[in-house]
């Protein structure tokens, strides 16, 4: 029995399928979740409690954007970063349709996508977003972060690693 070879145009890199990103997408979105629920019920606002001498885990709300950008607004701030946020979500979908056979292209795009729904969520739900990991060098602590801000700073750095590499070439 014959076997048709299968044929892939370079913009597409091979496999077109959405399925694998929105895993891993999906995957960013539960662990995000999961964590920000299990610090939610262990921790009252604002309790701190120290896990190295360089790290603690505490309960921080978010009102802003990352380094909390515009945290001390009235609150029209978390319909403005909603709003970012899903129409990057339908604009990174569109993308990882498109370039679905680039890999590192699109494991930084699904990054970028769970960390972005992961944060909307929580806006939606809260207000706010639910910040919990706090590292810190003698009286300077870096402003608390989540699962969701590593995923997406990670798919953001993967995404400049893939361009440098994509130029190089």
């Amino acid at each position: 029995m014959a076997t048709k070879k299968k044929t892939f145009s370079a913009s597409s890199g091979g496999n077109t399928s959405l399925a694998p990103w929105l895993g891993i997408a999906a995957i960013i979105v539960l662990i995000d979740q999961i964590t920000k629920v299990t610090i939610n019920k262990l921790f009252v606002f604002g309790e701190s409690r120290p896990v190295t001498s360089f790290f603690n885990l505490v309960l921080a709300h978010n009102k802003g954007a990352a380094f909390s950008f515009l945290a001390a607004e009235s609150g029209w701030q978390r319909y403005l970063f909603t709003g970012i946020a899903l129409a990057a979500v339908v604009f990174i979908i569109y993308l990882l349709k498109r370039h679905a056979g680039q890999k590192l292209f699109c494991w930084a795009l699904a990054l970028i996508l769970g960390g972005a729904i992961g944060n909307v969520i929580d806006r939606t739900i809260y207000g706010h977003v639910i910040d919990f990991l706090d590292f810190y060098v003698g009286n300077w602590h870096w402003p608390a972060f989540n699962v969701a801000d590593m995923a997406i700073t990670g798919g953001a750095a993967l995404f400049v690693f893939d361009e440098l590499r994509r130029v190089g070439k």
